[in-house]
């Protein structure tokens, strides 16, 4: 799927992010990654790939937190998180860091 300047990958297990999220996308993406979610089995283990996000903002914390909760609630483990390097340091400056896996990586 692409978005304004933003692609969402599917790589088996994997969902993948490349480019820029930002408010104009980063709805339509959020659904789109939900849906993705949504349709593996519970208690599947999945990854999100972050790592090739180039420009970020608020809106790629919001769609990173929202899938998220949709893994939790849905029954679905999240086996890692690759952060790139600046939506890793918008996440510690958000005070959001203690809020992801212990497997969470930078690119």
């Amino acid at each position: 799927m692409e978005v304004a300047s933003a692609r969402l990958l599917e790589d088996g297990s994997t969902l993948r992010v490349c480019g820029k999220v930002d408010f104009d996308g980063a709805a339509d993406m959020a659904e789109a990654g939900r849906e993705w979610l949504q349709s593996r089995a519970s208690g599947t283990s999945v990854c999100l790939d972050l790592s090739e996000v180039e420009h970020v903002s608020s809106a790629a914390l919001t769609m990173m937190l929202e899938w998220a909760r949709t893994i939790r609630r849905i029954g679905l483990s999240l086996n890692s998180i690759k952060l790139s390097a600046q939506l890793r340091q918008l996440t510690e400056l958000a005070g959001l860091d203690d809020l992801l896996p212990s497997s969470t990586v930078t690119a």
